[in-house]
């Protein structure tokens, strides 16, 4: 599922560093490796859930990290150097880099992984529902 993103609305201001952001992340994103994003109910609220198929990748070649608002994961695997004759080599060992922008408040719960599925728990705090009346100074004519 795409989302059309529209930050030159001129009701909708102070977003360009935002924007800029969805544009590095969208340019940079490839389709490897997959991935799901999911919504979970759980006893604390909302939680989204991010789940990568990292299949081949042992737990010391990836690393999950918070640098500012963005949550990046990534694979490093060593290439096979056994001499063997591959027929057919379909399963390639490449790194890859995968990032998602996060939005203010979001906290990251745990990261798992199981059986070639790397998940990753993302908490989402409750909105808070402000108003505030702005006073009008009125100046004399």
């Amino acid at each position: 599922m795409s989302r059309l993103v529209q930050f030159n609305n001129p009701f909708v201001l102070g977003f360009e560093e935002m924007e800029r952001l969805i544009d590095r992340v969208a340019k940079g994103s490839e389709g490897y490796p997959p991935y799901n994003v999911e919504r979970v109910a759980a006893a604390s609220g909302d939680v989204l859930r991010i789940t990568l198929a990292v299949a081949g990748f042992p737990r010391a070649s990836l690393t999950v990290t918070l640098e500012g608002n963005q949550l990046v994961v990534r694979g490093r695997q060593q290439e096979d150097e056994s001499p063997r004759a591959f027929l057919h080599r379909g399963i390639a060992a490449r790194a890859f880099e995968r990032a998602f922008v996060l939005a203010e408040g979001i906290r990251i719960s745990e990261a798992k992984l199981v059986n070639g599925l790397l998940s990753i728990d993302l908490i989402i705090p409750e909105p808070a529902h402000t108003a505030r009346q702005i006073n009008i100074i009125e100046e004399p004519e």
